[in-house]
């Protein structure tokens, strides 16, 4: 993973350009659909996985934090977690799933703050706290509104249906600042997780050429994306966080999005 520092020069994002190559570690927080209108349980896998290779799989630990926040408040969801494998094109890792309980309309925002991971390849520590996004019945309400994570990003569109063609925005928060010349890592599920199986198909799409796709926020914290295709799109705005040190090493904590986008038919 191609890591900078929070305020990118110029001459950084020259070399950025010029970097080769590189599989993105993504934190997922993944259920099929995320436009209900029947009330059940919806199931979801939480993979720390290259979703877009279908390339290694990364043991996840036992999550900090896993809650969701709907228009009636925040619940506590770290019992209904279940560990299980996944199993990628190259590995098998631990991964958890979880059921999360849809009764009534409105937006529903699944937040999981992990355990750091050691990535031994750079000797530094990777937290990605990340949210991800249902809506039942159509109705809007809550998913502009930050969940007091260390860091987040808050979409400035409706995460749960973009349109693809069209563009997506969403503002970086450090402790509920916005964070300028932040680097914003993007990522494509090629490779939709299968839950029954718990294992990954083929991609769908091969990874574009020059490595890792980067955006930067501007001075408000702001960065947009045109979404060029249908499907899963990641967001993670790399070492966004307060935290910089964990068990006497280096610490990425990382705000990651996922957004759903649609074709307009």
């Amino acid at each position: 993973m191609i890591r900078l520092t929070r305020a990118l020069g110029i001459a950084a994002v020259a070399c950025l350009a010029a970097a080769p190559a590189a599989e993105a570690h993504f934190q997922l927080v993944y259920t099929p659909e995320v436009n209900v209108e029947k009330a059940g349980n919806l199931p979801f896998r939480l993979i720390f996985w290259h979703p877009m290779e279908n390339a290694h799989v990364m043991d996840m630990g036992q999550p900090q934090d896993v809650f969701v926040v709907t228009k009636d408040g925040k619940e506590d969801l770290k019992a209904a977690l279940k560990p299980i494998t996944f199993k990628g094109s190259e590995n098998s890792a631990k991964a958890f799933s979880l059921d999360l309980p849809v009764k009534k309309n409105g937006d529903y925002v699944v937040a999981v703050v992990p355990a750091p991971y050691l990535e031994k390849s750079e000797d530094v520590f990777i937290q990605q706290i990340t949210k991800s996004f249902v809506n039942k019945g159509g109705l809007p309400t809550n998913w502009a509104e930050p969940v007091g994570l260390p860091t987040e990003i808050v979409p400035l569109n409706k995460p749960t249906n973009i349109l693809a063609g069209s563009t997506f925005s969403g503002v970086v928060l450090s402790e509920g600042k916005p964070v300028a010349g932040a680097e914003i890592e993007i990522e494509y599920i090629a490779a939709a997780p299968d839950m029954k199986t718990n294992a990954a198909p083929k991609p769908s799409v091969q990874p574009p050429a020059g490595g890792a796709i980067v955006a930067v926020t501007d001075a408000n914290g702001v960065f947009t994306f045109g979404i060029p295709k249908a499907g899963f799109w990641g967001f993670a705005a790399l070492g966004t966080g307060p935290a910089k040190e964990f068990e006497g090493k280096e610490l990425s904590q990382d705000a990651v999005i996922w957004v759903r986008a649609y074709d307009f038919k």
